[in-house]
């Protein structure tokens, strides 16, 4: 009888959704504003002002945004969600013991991005926390690393030892050109012009021969065939000059730690013709 009372007075009393609807008319606000400041989906608050419960995804969230909408508009948030329940039929004894605090707030659920964000770490976490027990129970062996074997290392090869030119010692003349030669007694051996590609030996058994020159240029000087550098600058007199194998390649290659032989003395005079 008293459910039949019930049913009967439904018509009569205004539904959640309408005072819901005039509430929000009455303070200015569009659906809009109600989702931007409850964070519940436009098309669940249209549904809630038509009464369309079916649309809701549950009766806990329907209150849950029946509170949310009535917080929203400053109105009795738990009055509004009793009314629900009379409204939906399932008020009950078990549902009266459930506090408010128990309904579902859509502002505390978490959004679906975050729980799938979640999910995902959570995954990820589980997978490294499963290859790094497997990598510290079954570490793996060692590699057995063969060093190469070091490159032989190839010694230098002493520089050999300059060969000191020896022979005899010939004087061939690469223009017309005058010369003395004489020994250390001031004996002369010779003296006079050779013409260009005539030679001149100097006597092996000479004592101490020595020589004097204008344009040293014009006379190449060779030991046992191996030419070596003109016995003074260009155009210029030289005199005493020894011609012997040791003073010539002393003069031209000092030994280590000794001083090289002086220059020849050389003559301002022009050469002689």
């Amino acid at each position: 009888m008293a459910e039949a009372t019930s049913d009967a007075m439904l018509p009569l009393i205004e539904r959640v959704g309408d005072r819901l609807r005039a509430a929000r008319v009455s303070a200015g606000l569009s659906l809009e504003d109600i989702a931007e400041k409850t964070r519940i989906p436009l098309r669940h608050l249209d549904a809630l002002e038509r009464s369309d419960y079916a649309a809701l995804p549950s009766f806990t969230y329907a209150a849950g945004f029946v509170r949310a909408f009535a917080r929203a508009l400053g109105a009795d948030e738990v009055s509004l969600a009793r009314d629900l329940r009379v409204e939906l039929g399932r008020e009950t004894s078990a549902m009266a013991m459930v506090q408010a605090d128990d309904i579902a707030d859509p502002a505390r659920v978490p959004p679906r991005w975050l729980a799938i964000t979640t999910a995902i770490v959570l995954v990820a976490f589980a997978g490294g926390y499963g290859l790094w027990r497997s990598a510290v129970l079954t570490p793996d062996e060692p590699a057995t690393v063969t060093p190469p074997a070091p490159k032989a290392i190839a010694k230098p090869k002493p520089a050999a030892a300059p060969t000191a030119p020896s022979g005899p010692i010939v004087l061939t003349a690469r223009q017309d050109v005058w010369f003395r030669i004489y020994d250390r007694t001031n004996k002369v051996l010779f003296e006079g012009i050779k013409k260009a590609g005539e030679s001149y030996t100097v006597p092996a058994d000479a004592d101490t021969p020595m020589i004097r020159l204008g344009a040293p240029e014009n006379l190449d000087v060779s030991i046992g065939g191996a030419a070596i550098a003109p016995l003074g600058p260009p155009a210029r007199t030289v005199k005493d000059v020894v011609l012997t194998v040791g003073a010539l390649t002393a003069a031209k290659t000092p030994a280590a730690g000794q001083a090289p032989l002086p220059p020849p003395q050389q003559s301002d005079a022009p050469a002689r013709p």
